[in-house]
């Protein structure tokens, strides 16, 4: 494993977010730490989806753009976009423009709404793919996983687009569907702590 990065308050954290200054807060306040919000969980995976091929920095500085564009990401507003509206975003600067991408988060805004109609929520479906702990690699190793791919593979048969088994591993580490804070970094027991905490939806 790599050296840890070490923040401005001495704390030892993973490597990667100190390679951007925005990264810092995201990392120690959102990523790795359970999520059970619907709203939250599909904005995620659409980041996750529109990030394929690019840098999550260019995605995180992009997010709140991201955010007004797509109507908060309340899926049931999404999907009733129609073409009209694939323009209207392929012409918002402050987004990826990429329509297939666009497309797909329309598309799979529909299929969210199925989701909660067969699963209970967004949150249940999504927690229900939770792996087991003892069978993850070790921290900041893999790009997938066998969870991973399952989840990828179930999104898929269901319909949605731009869920590959990288996406899905990202969106889970970063739904905290799974602890990969590095060993020794100081939010991995903080993330721990907030798992133990979380209750699971069902």
């Amino acid at each position: 494993m790599s050296e840890p990065f070490v923040g401005p308050d001495g704390l030892p954290r993973c490597r990667w977010c100190g390679s951007a200054p925005e990264f810092l807060s995201y990392h120690d306040q959102e990523w790795g730490f359970p999520v059970s919000d619907d709203i939250r969980l599909f904005e995620k995976i659409c980041l996750e989806g529109f990030q394929s091929g690019l840098s999550w920095r260019t995605i995180l500085a992009k997010r709140e753009n991201f955010r007004q564009a797509f109507a908060g990401f309340d899926f049931h507003a999404v999907a009733r976009f129609g073409p009209a509206d694939v323009e209207r975003l392929l012409g918002n600067e402050g987004i990826v423009r990429h329509r297939g991408k666009i497309e797909a988060v329309i598309h799979n805004a529909a299929h969210a709404q199925e989701l909660v109609a067969e699963a209970g929520s967004l949150a249940a479906f999504f927690w229900r793919m939770e792996p087991d702990p003892a069978t993850l690699p070790e921290p900041q190793t893999a790009s997938t996983s066998p969870a991973a791919r399952a989840l990828s593979q179930a999104l898929k048969r269901r319909g949605w687009k731009f869920v590959g088994p990288t996406t899905a591993y990202a969106f889970m580490q970063a739904m905290g569907l799974i602890n990969d804070h590095a060993r020794g970094c100081a939010l991995r027991p903080l993330a721990d702590q907030a798992r133990a905490r979380f209750q699971r939806p069902v």
